[in-house]
């Protein structure tokens, strides 16, 4: 090979295999994962690779235009002394239990050592497993792009996420039914090749509570903590509540970067939760345009909102709550587990707080405080109001000048002849608060700006944006894809060379597939 990559199976050496070889659906017992290969593409073509996750591989860029690596991201070669796999997992899908889920699209490659870090290698959409139910297990370029990219923007955002290394065409043509109205189309095919430390959800502990089978419970539970918990003492009832709280406060983390940014989900399964706390499976996801807590980006959702914006701190704890359940076996008492999910709320709450203050540049405190963003909260919802804007020119209001505050902000209104009236008026009076706390604070006007610019990014890979990528990609124009990619590996920099980025949802795109709503259709 043109390159060469340092394995640890860990994984498949230390976890019980299914026993059965062949590759059909089924129900799988007592194991964590399946051998299964991905299928052969027809003629595959590397799209784009991420320069950074090829450094964290030890891949140079030579390589990575190889057709060796080419062979490896698209699944037609197999890594030499490695077996593909899959995992087992269930989840509880929209507040009930699924059952039996796994990687029904998914398939690891292999583990791999590179300075220091240890990453799972996986490809989405390259063939059928036993977990694909009646689905094919493969991908279209649509939500190929979609992942591709938002997983490497997460990361520049700074909010923990699985990572992606490439884009790859299959030079398939793979049916889907985009918005399940009954009018299939063919789409091109793609896989992507995503890399983190552990792709490990809360399902995968779930199936086997569920199942009552304690012994693969325990002897999963067990590796989880040794390899990616280290911290954290041997095998006992502490340890394991101690696991359970670890992963509360990571998720906790986790949620309250998304709704720092205005990143909503879609699909908070619990067999979407990581382990680690990280982004994962990036489906029916989008950004807040207008500042709504109601506000889903999936049709599926789109009835009863149970993923919506606002609730997704409620969801997790939820979630929470599920992996409780799946880890009580292991413990046989409940009162830890119930301290651990009081306490995530009395958590969120304060992170919350302390989350709006760095959006707002507060840094002292001042009894006003809650009051003002609470305030807040009910006027952003007043008028449609784009959050990325406003936060991000709401650095720009000067202490000396509260009356100007409406005139800084006007850009992140989508209808400014609504901030008339009451409108404007609580406007102004929430202006004039906002004010008087910024004249409490010792920092420069400037000083305090350069704080907020690093917590509300100026640029966010809104749904219109990822749209217009796909719709050039698919013509075969990928200078959308790389520019987008550029752009948002520094989504806090001003850039004034994409400066037609910082701007709200252009009215073509408020209704328009892809745009507004999105289904789980990939």
């Amino acid at each position: 090979m043109s390159f060469k990559l340092k394995l640890n199976n860990r994984f498949t050496e230390a976890l019980p295999a299914d026993p059965v070889p062949e590759n059909y659906r089924r129900q799988v017992e007592q194991a964590c994962f399946s051998w299964v290969f991905p299928k052969k593409t027809s003629n595959p073509k590397v799209l784009h690779v991420s320069p950074e996750m090829l450094a964290e591989l030890g891949i140079s860029e030579e390589a990575a235009n190889s057709l060796e690596f080419l062979k490896m991201v698209s699944g037609d070669s197999v890594l030499p002394n490695s077996k593909p796999f899959a995992m087992c997992y269930g989840g509880h899908q929209f507040g009930h239990w699924a059952g039996q889920l796994g990687d029904g699209r998914a398939i690891n490659l292999g583990e791999v050592e590179s300075q220091g870090k240890h990453w799972m290698l996986q490809l989405k959409g390259a063939g059928p497993t036993p977990y694909s139910r009646s689905a094919d297990g493969l991908a279209v370029l649509r939500s190929s792009i979609r992942e591709y990219l938002c997983s490497e923007a997460m990361y520049h955002l700074g909010v923990p996420t699985t990572r992606a290394l490439s884009l790859v065409l299959t030079g398939d043509q793979v049916l889907r039914d985009v918005m399940y109205d009954g009018h299939p189309e063919y789409e091109k095919g793609a896989i992507v090749c995503r890399v983190s430390p552990t792709f490990l959800r809360f399902g995968n502990y779930e199936i086997f509570a569920a199942r009552n089978d304690v012994e693969t419970l325990k002897t999963l539970v067990d590796f989880t903590i040794k390899h990616h918990f280290p911290e954290l003492d041997k095998p006992s009832k502490e340890t394991y509540l101690k696991f359970f709280e670890t992963v509360a406060k990571r998720s906790l983390d986790l949620v309250m970067h998304w709704q720092r940014v205005g990143f909503v989900h879609g699909v908070l399964n619990t067999d979407n939760m990581s382990i680690l706390g990280l982004t994962i499976d990036y489906g029916p996801y989008g950004w807040l345009e207008g500042y709504d807590h109601g506000w889903t980006p999936n049709t599926t959702d789109r009835e009863f909102k149970r993923y919506r914006f606002g609730a997704q701190p409620s969801i997790v704890h939820w979630n929470l709550f599920q992996l409780a359940n799946a880890l009580y076996p292991l413990v046989e008492e409940a009162e830890g587990f119930e301290q651990i999910l009081n306490d995530f709320k009395k958590q969120y709450q304060q992170a919350f707080h302390h989350m709006m203050k760095a959006k707002l540049g507060l840094f002292s405190e001042d009894e006003t405080t809650s009051e003002l963003i609470n305030e807040l909260e009910n006027v952003l919802h007043l008028s449609e109001t784009d959050m990325t804007i406003f936060f991000r020119l709401l650095g720009d209001v000067e202490k000396s000048k509260a009356q100007n505050g409406l005139e800084v902000v006007k850009k992140a209104f989508y209808a400014q002849d609504e901030i008339s009236g009451n409108i404007k008026n609580r406007w102004e009076a929430w202006f004039q608060s906002y004010t008087l706390l910024l004249q409490k604070e010792t920092l420069s006007d400037m000083e305090r700006k350069t704080k907020m610019n690093k917590t509300n990014p100026k640029y966010v890979l809104r749904n219109y944006m990822a749209q217009l990528a796909i719709d050039a990609a698919d013509k075969e124009d990928y200078g959308l894809l790389d520019e987008l990619f550029t752009l948002l590996k520094k989504p806090y920099d001003e850039q004034p060379e994409y400066e037609k980025w910082f701007a709200k949802r252009p009215d073509w795109a408020r209704h328009k597939v892809g745009c507004s709503m999105l289904s789980c259709s990939s």
